[in-house]
């Protein structure tokens, strides 16, 4: 089975230089378009296309240092964008300063080869640490990118040959604070201190005034929690035919007392993850209702009077169903309550779940712990 995929690898440092210049340009013209579109919305009325706005930049490839093709991905691009944003004007590309945008360079297909163990480009040709074999792909579209370091690297889409996992396990995953995320068969992602261990050291960068050190710590913190969310994703993708998650919204607990732990957990990422791998793979991803399944017990379907309620139930992680007498880990059993749920089950496995009485604030609260 093919499909797309895009890789991402580092250019070599001895380009910076070759690629700010042209990331300029690229900054040029996207503000150059920006100031001709909402001109002719302004005056006339006109919401200029891609189709559109190509001749205004016909043949300032060269003198800008750019490939025509990309001086098209711009139009296309900005287009895009006002739509998506539903904006007369868009924000100005800055070249400079302390908000200056980070470098972006798109590349349409064709426009970029594999030539020489290179990246060839624009006449130029860009040193790469290949870590995929881009010689075996045909490159498509592609972009060169900046990260906040100043480090550029070369995304490219390319078609890979995938073979579908052949696991079935059906998995519900609640997702929370003292444990990342729990799955309904036992698994595990244990909650990270990506930000926190790192914080006294960013905390004395900072009042130092070390921009760069405090950049290299903030990269560091995030890739570590892309690496830990990657990994234990893979592995669920890996063997899983169907997975269902709870749908707790980081964003409303990110303005509590929870924050920094919220953030440091990385729902949103996790989901994210969960879901472009489960969609590439050919399985089943699906966030649910996660309304009283921390309360609910996954067995008989009660919310017995010793099942977990409120502020003051955050702390207890086992509990006993005084209806069934079954015990249960908490998140364990929520995650059971999500998998019935993303199963249809509603009705046979939370009948409370029929009732909908609960407000979201206090849903988010009680799962966010749990």
């Amino acid at each position: 089975m093919k499909q797309t995929k895009t890789l991402k690898v580092r250019v070599r440092d001895k380009h910076i230089a070759q690629l700010n210049r042209m990331a300029r340009s690229v900054n040029f013209c996207w503000n150059y378009l920006n100031e001709l579109s909402s001109r002719a919305i302004l005056e006339r009325g006109l919401f200029l296309s891609a189709y559109d706005l190509h001749p205004y930049t016909k043949g300032a490839g060269k003198e800008l240092g750019l490939h025509s093709q990309t001086l098209q991905c711009i139009a296309a691009e900005y287009v895009t964008r006002r739509k998506q944003f539903r904006k007369a004007r868009l924000n100005w590309r800055k070249s400079r300063g302390v908000r200056r945008s980070l470098g972006w360079i798109p590349v349409n297909t064709g426009a970029a080869k594999w030539k020489s163990g290179q990246v060839f480009h624009n006449g130029s040709y860009f040193k790469v640490w290949d870590s995929y074999g881009l010689s075996q792909y045909k490159l498509r579209s592609a972009s060169f990118n900046e990260d906040a370091r100043g480090r550029w690297y070369f995304n490219v889409v390319v078609e890979i040959e995938v073979d579908p996992p052949a696991g079935q396990d059906k998995i519900g995953i609640d997702l929370g604070l003292k444990d990342t995320a729990t799955c309904s068969d036992g698994t595990r992602l244990e909650a990270g201190r990506f930000y926190r261990d790192m914080e006294d050291k960013l905390a004395v960068a900072q009042r130092a005034g070390k921009k760069k050190r405090t950049k290299n710590i903030h990269a560091k913190i995030a890739n570590r929690r892309k690496d830990a969310l990657h990994k234990f994703s893979r592995q669920l993708v890996n063997r899983a035919g169907e997975i269902y998650v709870g749908n707790v919204k980081s964003s409303s607990l990110a303005k509590t007392k929870m924050a920094k732990s919220v953030l440091d957990a990385g729902w949103a990422m996790l989901k994210t993850m969960l879901e472009y791998k489960c969609d590439s793979a050919g399985i089943v991803f699906k966030e649910v209702n996660e309304s009283y399944t921390t309360q609910a017990c996954s067995s008989c379907g009660c919310i017995s009077v010793s099942s977990p309620k409120g502020r003051s139930g955050l702390r207890i992680r086992e509990w006993t169903c005084s209806e069934c007498g079954v015990t249960h880990d908490r998140d364990v059993n929520a995650a059971k309550n999500i998998l019935a749920v993303g199963h249809g089950r509603p009705e046979v496995g939370i009948p409370v779940l029929r009732a909908g009485r609960m407000s979201n604030s206090t849903v988010d609260q009680d799962l966010s712990t749990g």
